[in-house]
């Protein structure tokens, strides 16, 4: 998404998973619209022909407008035509320049909304992936107990064998430890080198348990309440957003007060202008923008100095656009949110790597 081409055309479209025919009449004029941008901007007659054809092509896969989502984005270029179902509602747009416009898709990774659930109960135990959209997925895991019986060598969890020193609810403890540090010695051929959300599915005091001998750094300090062995695994992926939610906001709340600690320290912009310069030279390290926000002009690919236009045509594109392009070309974090979630009183705003 970050490459150039003369003639670039962005499409978003708000639709619904059922799909229908007035997605499709709408894509059809936002496609319209941008061949008249494509034309008034003097672009190559054979590449805006070759741009109709393949749009003229999506218009009619059956298949595309049959099964979609909440958002559908599309990318094309002379020689190549890409689509997104996006899982968030996006507000339907038509973008013409020599790149993407690729802000509104930054929505879908800003927060993943993917993660590992991990069902644990005294009989039972399986490790879930959830993603964005469609059902979760169970994943196998090598050396993974079945229980806790199992995983200390007995036939009972209660088992009050004198040949052992430690018995009943003391002893059952114990087990359910041993377990416990099975459990997670088998994850880690799984979860190592990940940074994926681990969401625990468990009841006490197996969750204390578990949590005490846990060695993956991201597992949520939230659980998912209530047996899981009650609960399918779509029910667990259900459960889970609420959790991944809360996860999201108490992330977002810590960078703005990140954000409030470097302002006193001079580490902090939110003038368009200091942004497309910051970020042109690499002093961005987490950009906050507005999804919503549009302003079309061009930035100086040497100095990040931005000319701001009236009117979105083929000859400017989205400047808050480009400056989340160069954001991430430096290896820096950019977060599609809100408005209401951007600190200070503007479109976007930065925590920088070093003052200006």
């Amino acid at each position: 998404m970050l490459e150039r081409d003369p003639a670039s055309v962005s499409i978003y479209l708000a639709t619904t998973p059922a799909g229908g025919e007035p997605e499709r009449i709408e894509f059809k004029n936002l496609a319209g619209a941008a061949l008249e941008q494509l034309r008034a901007g003097g672009r190559d007659h054979e590449a805006a022909s070759r741009i109709a054809e393949s749009l003229d092509d999506l218009a009619d896969d059956d298949s595309l407008w049959a099964n979609l989502a909440n958002s559908l984005a599309v990318f094309v270029t002379p020689a190549a035509l890409k689509t997104f179902r996006l899982p968030n509602r996006l507000v339907s747009a038509v973008e013409v320049a020599d790149r993407f416009h690729i802000k509104p898709l930054l929505r879908t990774i800003t927060f993943p909304q993917a993660a590992f659930v991990l069902a644990l109960a005294q009989g039972s135990v399986r490790l879930l992936e959830i993603g964005r959209e469609g059902p979760p997925s169970e994943v196998e895991v090598d050396g993974l107990p079945e229980d806790v019986a199992s995983a200390a060598g007995t036939t009972a969890v209660t088992d009050r064998s004198a040949k052992r020193r430690i018995q009943g609810s003391e002893g059952k403890k114990v087990r359910m430890r041993q377990y416990a540090r099975q459990v997670d010695q088998a994850l880690r051929s799984v979860l190592t080198g990940l940074d994926l959300p681990l969401i625990l599915a468990a009841t006490e005091p197996l969750d204390a348990i578990f949590r005490s001998v846990n060695t993956y750094p991201h597992l949520v300090e939230a659980s998912i309440p209530g047996s899981p062995e009650e609960r399918s695994n779509d029910e667990l992926s259900t459960a889970a957003r609420p959790v991944l939610d809360g996860l999201y906001a108490r992330e977002l709340r810590d960078l703005q007060g990140l954000f409030e600690a470097r302002t006193s320290q001079s580490r902090t912009a939110t003038d368009t202008a200091e942004l497309a310069r910051a970020a042109t030279f690499g002093a961005v390290d987490t950009l906050f923008v507005d999804i919503d926000a549009t302003e079309p002009g061009v930035v100086d690919e040497e100095t990040g100095a931005i000319t701001l236009v009236p009117t979105d045509d083929a000859t400017s594109y989205g400047v808050l656009d480009e400056v989340a392009r160069r954001v991430l070309i430096n290896g820096g974090r950019v977060l599609a949110i809100r408005a209401d979630d951007v600190p200070g009183q503007g479109p976007a705003a930065a925590i920088l790597r070093y003052p200006l």
